[in-house]
C-alpha cells in the first residue's frame, strides 16, 4: 500500500517549475525585436501547470529574488540578485513540463493552456517585480522567442514550488 501512495503521489504532484540560470547577460528577441535584456543577473524559464495557484507564486518569487547565487568579495556565492542589483528576465517555457516517459516525441499534457497560463505568468511577473522592488524584463507568452545568454559560472537551479528544497 505504501508503494502505490508514493506512486500514486509522484503521478500527480502538480507544480510551477523554473529554471534559474545566473547570467553576464541575456536577451530576447521575437520576430527580430529585443523584447527583454539584462546585464548581470537572473534568467528565469518558467513552466506552469493547472493547479499552479498563488502561493506558489509567491514562494518562487520570494525564493528567485533571495536565492544567493552570486559571489561575494571573497568569492563566495553568497549575493542575491537584489544584493548585486541585477536584473531578471522572465520566460515563459511550457517544455519544462515535457514527459518524456513513453516513446521519443514528449508529450506536454502536464503544461496549462495558454487560458491558465498567462495570467499566472503574468501574476508571477507583477509578483517578481514587487518583491525585487524594480520592473523586471520578460518574454511574450506563446511567442517564437529567441533567446540568448552568457551563464555566468555555470550557475543553473531548478526549483519547483511543490518540492520545496
Amino acid at each position: 500500500m505504501t508503494a502505490k501512495i508514493v506512486y500514486q503521489a509522484f503521478n500527480f504532484v502538480i507544480f510551477m517549475r523554473a529554471v534559474i540560470q545566473r547570467v553576464s547577460y541575456a536577451r530576447v528577441t521575437v520576430d527580430n525585436q529585443v523584447t527583454g535584456s539584462i546585464g548581470n543577473g537572473l534568467l528565469v524559464l518558467l513552466g506552469i501547470e493547472d493547479g499552479d495557484n498563488n502561493d506558489d507564486i509567491i514562494w518562487l518569487s520570494n525564493k528567485i529574488v533571495n536565492l544567493r547565487v552570486f559571489n561575494d568579495e571573497n568569492g563566495v556565492m553568497n549575493k542575491s540578485v537584489l544584493e548585486m542589483n541585477g536584473g531578471i528576465l522572465l520566460i515563459s517555457q511550457f517544455t519544462l513540463h515535457a514527459s518524456t516517459k513513453k516513446g521519443n516525441r514528449p508529450s506536454y499534457i502536464k503544461a496549462s493552456k495558454p487560458s491558465i497560463a498567462i495570467p499566472l505568468y503574468e501574476q508571477m511577473g507583477m509578483q517578481l517585480e514587487a518583491d525585487f522592488g524594480k520592473h523586471i524584463e520578460r518574454g511574450i507568452f506563446g511567442a517564437d522567442m529567441k533567446v540568448e545568454l552568457l551563464n555566468d559560472g555555470p550557475v543553473t537551479i531548478i526549483i519547483d514550488s511543490k518540492n520545496r528544497e
